[in-house]
């Protein structure tokens, strides 16, 4: 079974540290092409070794091309193989326990903003794709290796094209195989991204508010649409309610933050917006069986 269970410095007491894209000094910006030992270089320097839990600020992409590789994403753990892709998006918790590990492979990081406009509406939907694995069959393998061989060696080869046209040839190649990728995860699709303008802009307010508010009517008024609308654009989306979607989000960084930080349960229920610990406590029993003490202590052992 597949699945099982650029950095910046931080204190676990305080909470996650989040790592900001940094491009190599000397090179255009936009996107980094690593391999798995380079990508380690570059956390080590940053002072947050692979082995750390951290919430990256940008894509990561990880194409192994021999060997295993182990990772936990968000509570979930991956071996990943020879054939595998894994596909991290940012905000999410990354862990790589053993470092590199005996795998090759290549590495892709890139912050949200370098895919075009129109690339990032198509794949945008798949942000809530929990699970973060894809595994290609062997001649949709052999296509995405030929596309990520031609995006490396673009990206190593500075001299042949001018600076703006060398930027736009590794964002086409980059779409095309994000593209893919997506496809490959989610081949239901069930909106086309862009033609839910309500759940986007909804999903866009909740991350920037879900610590302090978990009403539907307060995003309704702040976006200009119904609560119902919003509820409606959520089910089309993902299946299930704008409620539900904020909840979600809430007990995801709940836990992201009980597991991963030292952070005392009454520290965690104000930074998720919920005005007394004991509501917090009622909240995430209701919606796990455990109280945050418990799933910690669980979690942990």
């Amino acid at each position: 079974m597949k699945k099982n269970g650029q950095f910046a410095a931080g204190r676990r007491a305080t909470g996650l540290p989040t790592v900001s894209y940094r491009p190599t000094p000397g090179r255009p910006p936009g996107l980094e092409v690593l391999d798995l030992p380079g990508l380690a270089v570059r956390a080590d320097e940053r002072e947050l070794p692979l082995t750390r839990p951290v919430r990256p600020a940008f894509h990561l992409v990880v194409a192994v091309r021999s060997g295993r590789l182990e990772c936990s994403v968000d509570f979930t753990a991956y071996t990943v193989a020879e054939g595998d892709w894994l596909w991290v998006w940012p905000g999410q918790v990354v862990q790589f326990p053993d470092g590199p590990g005996s795998a090759e492979g290549t590495v892709l990081v890139f912050p949200t903003g370098f895919p075009s406009a129109a690339t990032d509406a198509l794949i945008r939907d798949s942000e809530h794709i929990p699970y973060r694995l894809v595994t290609p069959d062997a001649a949709r393998q052999a296509a995405l290796l030929r596309l990520l061989d031609a995006l490396v060696e673009e990206h190593r080869d500075l001299s042949g094209l001018t600076l703006e046209a060398h930027v736009e040839t590794l964002r086409d190649l980059l779409s095309v195989v994000l593209i893919r990728l997506v496809h490959l995860a989610d081949p239901r699709r069930r909106t086309r991204a862009g033609r839910n303008e309500p759940f986007q802009q909804f999903r866009r307010a909740v991350e920037e508010d879900f610590g302090r508010t978990h009403r539907v009517e307060d995003y309704a008024a702040r976006l200009g649409y119904s609560p119902r609308t919003l509820t409606r654009a959520t089910r089309a989306a993902l299946g299930c309610g704008a409620k539900r979607y904020i909840d979600d989000r809430v007990l995801l960084e709940a836990k992201r933050l009980l597991i991963h930080t030292s952070l005392p349960p009454a520290t965690i229920s104000e930074r998720t917006g919920f005005a007394y610990p004991t509501v917090f406590s009622a909240f995430f029993r209701q919606r796990t069986g455990m109280t945050p003490t418990e799933f910690r202590s669980q979690t942990k052992a």
